[in-house]
């Protein structure tokens, strides 16, 4: 049944896409998906009939649907029937006003993902953010990993521009298997959209907010841009490809820049939350993999704290889906908080041991580094010891859930449906 339910919608996305021809925009990477999807909308919202990938609508079943305009039912049998009955009717018949653009974000689990997704909806600009250990679990190297995802770039026709990460080896390798143009972003001097790396400023508590500083450097211009509310270079990278693709359109860089003030970034996405004591939660809890996990314990390092004492907690859940070399980057992480001096490390999880084992090793005293097997019992340990000032990075895989954490230390705990990632019901009473 779910196969063929898959394979209906997927005929169906193609056909309207057939009928109607909007330019696609795809985007893939193992860290910056999402960010990269929502800067785009953001800056190309307000000149466009726009539809971008909604929460996590990026695989085989949640991009038909985006292309369809349609919403998953769950287990529901009577909800995807209307569901097709709606697909067959819209992709024969119906989307009168439907979109010049959409941005579809793309993600892989397992080979051959990429493939079939850009089968449905070719893309005329293809977007790669960064190549990491995600899902190495179901592909063996990270070579592997960035090998699928090169399947988007060369997706994309002569016609088309490929936005590739020129700082990312592995990405930037990919220019060699597209025919489009190639349009490179990054802090590398070479890079046609290029952020200043001595621009770069994390601020909290001042007068325009949290957030980020810097400027980018396009075509000999320099522009400043602030994002508030988004922490570190996952969203300086967000920017850059947004910049890139509205470039692509046609857009000028003071359309963007001023479009850029609205940007709100996603949930669970680097994400400040105001905490309680006063104190600054940085919210990363969508998912988590090595390449993630130390840039978030690098922004919570260089986030400029007030008071001498203040304090910078890391609380970490387990990094799921690593496959063989699990134990090693878990071991790794822990050595890396070790190295950065962060005061606490809070762990959550059976793999995340290892990283204890490997901070202490490193250096870190043992009443500082403290291991739980839920994540709520992390949070009220957290609430005991934290005090104004402090700074709490908390970070896991999906499948751990690390949010929870966030709603027990976050100011506004009534508002965790609408700043948290994850969709629970008890949060919505």
């Amino acid at each position: 049944m779910k196969k063929f339910v898959e394979q209906r919608l997927a005929r169906q996305a193609k056909r309207l896409l057939a009928r109607k021809k909007p330019v696609i925009i795809g985007i893939t990477g193992s860290v910056g998906k999402s960010a990269a999807k929502n800067c785009i909308g953001a800056i190309l919202g307000g000149s466009f009939n726009l539809r971008i990938s909604p929460k996590n609508y990026n695989t085989e079943f949640g991009l038909p649907l985006t292309v369809l305009g349609l919403k998953a039912t769950g287990r529901s049998a009577m909800g995807w029937l209307n569901n097709l009955i709606r697909g067959w009717w819209r992709s024969n018949f119906g989307g009168r006003n439907y979109p010049d653009t959409l941005v579809l974000e793309m993600a892989t689990d397992h080979p051959g993902d990429i493939s079939k997704l850009v089968a449905i909806a070719p893309p005329n600009i293809g977007v790669v953010t960064t190549i990491g250990e995600s899902h190495l679990e179901f592909f063996g190297s990270v070579a592997a990993i960035a090998a699928e995802k090169s399947r988007l770039a060369e997706a994309v026709p002569a016609t088309g521009v490929a936005v590739l990460n020129r700082d990312d080896d592995l990405v930037w390798a990919m220019r060699k298997k597209t025919k489009a143009q190639v349009v490179s972003i990054g802090f590398h001097e070479e890079s046609d959209v290029r952020a200043l790396a001595d621009t770069v400023k994390l601020a909290c508590r001042q007068e325009a907010g949290c957030g980020t500083h810097f400027k980018i450097e396009v075509d000999g211009a320099t522009m400043p841009i602030f994002i508030r509310g988004a922490l570190g270079w996952p969203t300086i990278y967000a920017v850059l490809a947004a910049v890139a693709v509205g470039r692509a359109r046609g857009l000028n860089m003071m359309q963007m820049v001023e479009r850029l003030k609205d940007f709100e970034p996603a949930p669970g996405r680097l994400h400040y939350v105001p905490g309680i004591k006063g104190t600054i939660l940085i919210d990363d809890t969508y998912n988590a993999a090595p390449k993630s996990v130390y840039a978030a314990l690098e922004v919570l390092c260089e986030l400029p704290l007030i008071a001498e004492d203040d304090k910078r907690f890391a609380v970490l859940g387990d990094m799921l889906e690593l496959g063989q070399i699990s134990d090693q980057a878990h071991a790794d992480v822990g050595r890396r908080a070790a190295e950065l001096g962060i005061d606490y490390l809070v762990l959550v999880g059976e793999r995340m041991l290892e990283a204890r084992k490997a901070a202490v090793a490193a250096g870190m005293s043992e009443d500082r580094v403290l291991s739980f097997s839920k994540n709520l019992e992390a949070g009220k340990f957290v609430q005991s010891k934290m005090k104004p000032g402090d700074a709490i990075l908390i970070k896991g895989s999906r499948g751990m859930q690390m949010e929870f954490v966030v709603k027990e230390l976050m100011a506004e705990p009534l508002r965790a449906a609408d700043l948290l990632p994850g969709d629970h019901q008890e949060w919505r009473v």
